[in-house]
């Protein structure tokens, strides 16, 4: 199941380039088409009161929402700007953002291997972005940056607050997205093709792959988890350099590597030093 939400939620830069859509009216669509879906399998799990229950999370609901609606944005825009390496690239560091989130909102130790794989991940993304080829890919970079920050902060949440419905909070987030994006939306009905993508990345990359990492995730340890989903890292450019000839220059490739390898060196030692205390 883990591996399966790593591929699915890999196809996200591929919808993207299919739907040729503007950066409001894509999220938009996506939007819609995963609240119908996250909100759908929400309700048919608890019913209406799993829903309703979101009124009681407070300042935490508030806080996944935000954050979820400003991830989900610039995940979009990022994908819109730069090319799905460089973004890719930059999410491979989600880690190493959630271990210094987590150190500063909820004084988590950090550890050495931590500052060494964070200093090599940080060293691949920086050459990564020297690479860009202009204001373009910086902004995108920038974007994915700030997605990734996103989803740091609510894994760290999730990790402060115990136990919230993510399924439900998320719903939510996309429920909440579409308003925001009507203004600034084209209201024109896109193609056939053009809402197919949308309702695949919305239903598929967002909707399924969500349910299978949520379900999976609560049946293999965190280790493993964090090397399964590094899949999404490495197929999510391989779909678009088939379908769409988008070749990821020398550097950029140079870059995720070097951070592909810190993570995995850091989650390797880091399920050693675990079994060893064991």
């Amino acid at each position: 199941m883990v591996a399966a939400s790593a591929v699915l939620w890999s196809t996200a830069g591929l919808f993207v380039r299919l739907a040729t859509l503007d950066t409001a009216t894509l999220v938009m669509w996506r939007s819609l088409f995963a609240a119908l879906t996250l909100g759908g399998l929400a309700l048919a799990r608890g019913g209406p009161a799993r829903l309703w229950a979101v009124r009681r999370s407070g300042g935490t609901g508030l806080l996944f929402i935000g954050t979820s609606v400003v991830s989900s944005i610039a995940y979009v825009l990022s994908l819109r700007l730069t090319t799905v390496a460089n973004v890719m690239t930059v999410y491979a560091a989600l880690p190493f953002v959630a271990t210094a989130i987590a150190f500063v909102w909820i004084r988590e130790r950090i550890s050495r291997r931590f500052l060494v794989a964070g200093g090599l991940g940080a060293g691949g993304i920086i050459a990564m972005a020297g690479a860009s080829t202009g204001a373009g890919d910086l902004a995108g970079i920038g974007a994915a940056v700030v997605m990734t920050a996103g989803f740091a902060v609510q894994l760290v949440a999730i990790r402060r607050y115990g136990r919230v419905d993510v399924m439900a909070l998320n719903a939510c987030a996309a429920a909440t997205c579409v308003p925001l994006m009507v203004p600034f939306a084209s209201m024109a009905l896109p193609s056939p093709v053009q809402l197919v993508a949308c309702a695949c990345y919305g239903a598929i990359t967002t909707g399924f792959a969500y349910v299978l990492a949520l379900e999976g995730g609560r049946r293999v340890p965190p280790g493993e988890v964090g090397f399964i989903s590094m899949l999404d890292v490495v197929l999510g450019p391989l779909w678009v350099w088939l379908a769409f000839g988008e070749r990821p220059g020398a550097m950029v490739i140079t870059g995720g590597a070097v951070v592909l390898g810190s993570v995995a060196w850091y989650l390797w030692s880091s399920d050693k030093a675990a079994s060893a205390g064991a």
